[in-house]
């Protein structure tokens, strides 16, 4: 399957739109952002757990990050709440599930396959203090991407070249981009060499932002 799999163009979705679509899992729906491959995919998903539901027990052979949009998602390794953003890299094992119901927005095997750095962070608390209206938390880095949270006050603009790439999600308030409105759970991807240019809306804006990572788009290696 192929879905939004051509990098070298922009891709804008407003996930909310979408038809929630049944997993293999039952209780665990999804709607799909992009993704290359079948059930073993490089992909970019909202993923829904539905109360009690859980998926079985798996390995991450190509690496996982997520993040929890709303609810609480559970696995042998504790409880998740909203906010939390978690790296499952390459080698990890879980049994993932979600008692009192869970979404997530979760990218699968888009990991370096040398990479063995787990960890979840709470992403407001790694917030910087503002500059012009935009705090920003690097909740990671490495030589292939960087990842960012930022919150905009209303008004507030943010700029980044889009070298190597550039993937952003709403996950609060809005942004006008490009000539676009862009609110709660719309996705955004732009091809290397692009640009952002975002103005957020009269409630502000809550952005997860990833760069420099699509240059290294490729189907998983199974």
């Amino acid at each position: 399957m192929e879905l939004n799999a051509d990098f070298s163009k922009r891709v804008v979705v407003h996930s909310n739109a979408l038809e929630w679509q049944a997993s293999p899992m039952k209780g665990v729906d999804r709607r799909m952002l992009d993704r290359i491959g079948g059930e073993v995919a490089r992909a970019t998903t909202i993923v829904r757990y539905a109360p009690g539901s859980k998926f079985s027990a798996h390995t991450h052979t190509g690496g996982e990050e997520f993040i929890v949009l709303d609810g609480v998602f559970q696995d042998e390794h504790g409880d998740f709440p909203a906010g939390t953003y978690v790296r499952n890299p390459p080698t990890t094992q879980h049994t993932p599930g979600s008692e009192p119901g869970c979404t997530i927005f979760v990218k699968l095997w888009q990991f370096d396959m040398n990479d063995r750095n787990q960890f979840r962070k709470n992403m407001a608390d790694e917030l910087a203090a503002p500059v012009d209206g935009v705090a920003t938390a690097i909740l990671h880095e490495d030589a292939r991407e960087t990842v960012t949270y930022r919150h905009l006050d209303a008004g507030a603009s943010l700029a980044l070249d889009a070298e190597g790439g550039l993937e952003l999600l709403v996950i609060g308030g809005e942004i006008t981009e490009n000539g676009n409105e862009l609110h709660t759970g719309s996705w955004l991807r732009l091809p290397d060499g692009g640009s952002l240019h975002a103005v957020a809306g009269a409630n502000g804006a809550k952005l997860w932002i990833k760069t420099g990572h699509l240059v290294y788009a490729q189907p998983p290696a199974v």
